[in-house]
């Protein structure tokens, strides 16, 4: 198959060390001071598990070499001082002791939740004992459902515990606690519905692994996922579709697997999933619900199936999973959307090896295993597609098994 003419649109990727000095020179020009250092958080993509976190399920994420940047210093007036250089001239400004449910809204919610939610959980401190200036630069596509909004969190949490010397960040369990903090973040301040998966694989994530975490109890295993070693790469397409029902729906399938729980006499879907699917459909009294369950059993079976093939070093074999995968969320879960199923579709006909929509769905991203060799060519395939189909051109990554979040300068 020959590749079409169309140039497909790639995210820039830089270093990181070098992202940080410019983000350290820029504070420095708006603040007035250099900061004390520049932290790092990455964006997700979920390999799969997709629907299942707040199911108590298994989720495989994989940090992105895509990072959100926080430059920050302390102050000692209580307040936090946040500037973007997305949003120069539009600092947020707010009291830690006044930070509350939509206080302040938007990005600045995500920034000062982290430093509440932390100074909250750590002993003998209280909001009016800390208060830092922070610069943020990211290069996470916004809006692609790759968790840009829990790296921003996450690189800034990471900040301020280092500059509290609260020291969560040196151990898995401190990054564990890390994770609650960023989660309590989001729910209570941003008011945005999350579930850990994104924050876990921001704090917890290593190089060259997936992150098996398991909803339930908040354990996590490092699985590896070594791309490079088998001629393998990760593509990642970001749709750039609009996720115009996504709030309310994800809303309705939540409320709908709570419900067949309360149906089946269990607290979270998890608990039947060792049980015969058929058995556990036919003791549904409601048929609507019977398609949410069907996906969430059979995903989370999903999940531990590629863990198996990863263990076994049978990458390749990983494909026909994820295709798998992305029927069930299109055709029970129904979270899918144009967008999603064309480039999957795509993908698959110019030689991808299994492809899938990723994350919360009706928009976002979709992801493609593919031959190392073959990534442009499929991209382009992809970015003709849309084209044909008078779409917005989407934009294109290479997701790399990355480090989580951590201290840069």
């Amino acid at each position: 198959m020959s590749a079409p003419t169309d140039a497909a649109q790639w995210y820039p990727l830089r270093r990181v060390e070098d992202r940080a000095r410019e983000l350290a020179d820029h504070y420095a020009e708006v603040v007035g001071t250099r900061p004390t250092g520049v932290w790092a958080a990455p964006g997700r993509v979920n390999l799969i598990g997709e629907h299942v976190d707040y199911n108590d399920g298994l989720c495989l994420p994989m940090a992105l070499p895509q990072n959100t940047l926080v430059a920050a210093g302390t102050r000692g007036d209580g307040r936090l001082v946040a500037h973007s250089a997305q949003r120069p001239g539009e600092p947020v400004e707010v009291a830690l002791a006044d930070v509350g449910p939509g206080r302040p809204p938007g990005w600045g919610g995500y920034v000062a939740g982290a430093v509440a939610m932390l100074l909250d959980g750590a002993e003998g401190l209280g909001r009016n004992d800390f208060g830092l200036t922070a610069m943020v630069d990211s290069d996470v596509p916004v809006g692609a459902g790759l968790s840009s909004s829990a790296a921003l969190s996450c690189s800034t949490i990471l900040a301020a515990d280092d500059l509290l010397g609260t020291g969560w960040a040196t151990d898995d369990g401190g990054r564990g606690r890390l994770v609650d903090a960023c989660v309590r973040a989001e729910n209570e301040v941003a008011q945005a519905p999350t579930g850990g998966m994104d924050q876990a694989a921001a704090l917890r994530c290593t190089a060259g692994h997936a992150l098996l975490l398991d909803c339930r109890d908040g354990c996590v295993e490092q699985v590896p996922f070594d791309l490079v070693a088998h001629d393998l790469a990760l593509l990642v397409v970001d749709t750039r579709a609009e996720h115009s029902h996504s709030g309310g729906e994800y809303a309705n399938r939540r409320a709908g697997c709570e419900a067949a729980a309360r149906d089946l006499g269990v607290a979270s879907l998890r608990e039947v999933v060792d049980a015969p699917l058929d058995e556990t459909l036919n003791r549904l009294s409601d048929n609507a619900l019977k398609p949410l369950v069907r996906h969430v059993v059979s995903e989370i079976g999903r999940v531990r199936d590629v863990v198996d093939l990863l263990r076994a070093g049978r990458v390749r074999e990983i494909g026909p999973v994820l295709d798998a995968s992305h029927v069930s969320l299109r055709d029970d879960y129904r979270v899918s959307a144009k967008e999603l199923d064309l480039a999957v579709y795509t993908a698959r006909v110019a030689g991808a090896l299994g492809a899938r929509m990723t994350g919360g769905g009706f928009g976002g991203s979709a992801i493609a295993l593919v031959p190392a060799d073959a990534a442009t060519e499929v991209a382009e395939h992809v970015h003709a597609s849309f084209t044909a189909a008078r779409l917005r051109p989407p934009g294109f990554l290479l997701a790399q098994p990355s480090a989580a979040g951590h201290r840069v300068l």
